[in-house]
């Protein structure tokens, strides 16, 4: 069995509207400084990933084009990806990657743009955009912290992310941000989601080590910077 964890960024030449690649380079790095050994696989625009070959995808967020492009690709293996997440395969799934998870984002012109139809989801377009910081309250992962910025608005039947402390989360509304399903997490805080919350980071490792089947604990790491900044975005941005 492999002791190497392998990680897949999906279409990132599309889906790096918000600097996914940071939220790459933090999973690495917290692997390495550990010892453990990873592997990050690139999977240009037009290609099919090999699931199996996986232990953790991330799925970033473009525009609306973009967005279609890569529904256009990934739903001709449907089946293989339901399969997978049925299995457990970990998936982080940012704004437009998340909305791909569902059935549909439909357009403010009524066009429906298909999902994978992985989760009960629907995204319709709203105005105005729900942009601003954003704090919620994971029961999983601690406070998580960010920006959102997005016109849709997303209703679900799963369980949440987290529960918003200040911001829109996933339809203004509700007040529930993100999604949580089987080892899949889907969320509207993107930027620097991962580097500004390393409870999010090690969380998502986690489950990633456990599906890969590598016995490896993630021992504690001096994250002083991580939470010095993590606690200046709450008290600057949010209010305490």
């Amino acid at each position: 069995m492999s002791q190497r964890l392998c990680i897949a960024h999906l279409y990132p030449d599309l889906l790096n509207l918000y600097a996914d690649k940071g939220n790459i380079l933090t999973l690495v790095r917290r692997l390495e400084w550990r010892g453990i050994e990873v592997e990050v696989t690139e999977v240009p625009s037009g290609s099919e990933p090999r699931l199996q070959d996986y232990h953790l995808v991330l799925l970033g967020g473009g525009s609306d084009r973009e967005q279609a492009l890569v529904g256009q690709t990934l739903r001709t293996k449907r089946s293989e990806w339901q399969a997978a997440v049925e299995d457990g395969l970990p998936l982080l799934a940012v704004c437009g990657g998340y909305q791909l998870l569902g059935h549909f984002y439909q357009l403010p012109d009524g066009t429906k743009v298909p999902g994978l139809e992985l989760l009960d989801l629907e995204t319709v377009a709203g105005s105005p955009r729900l942009i601003g910081n954003i704090a919620i309250d994971s029961p999983e992962c601690g406070t998580i912290v960010g920006f959102e910025n997005h016109g849709g608005r997303t209703t679900h039947r799963h369980a949440p992310l987290g529960f918003v402390r200040q911001g829109h989360g996933n339809n203004g509304q509700d007040k529930q941000e993100g999604v949580r399903y089987k080892n899949i997490v889907g969320t509207y805080i993107h930027g620097p989601l991962l580097p500004k919350n390393p409870r999010l980071a090690d969380f998502m490792l986690g489950l990633s080590l456990a599906y890969a089947g590598i016995n490896a604990a993630l021992e504690p790491l001096d994250d002083r910077m991580e939470e010095a900044a993590h606690e200046a975005f709450l008290t600057r941005r949010i209010g305490g």
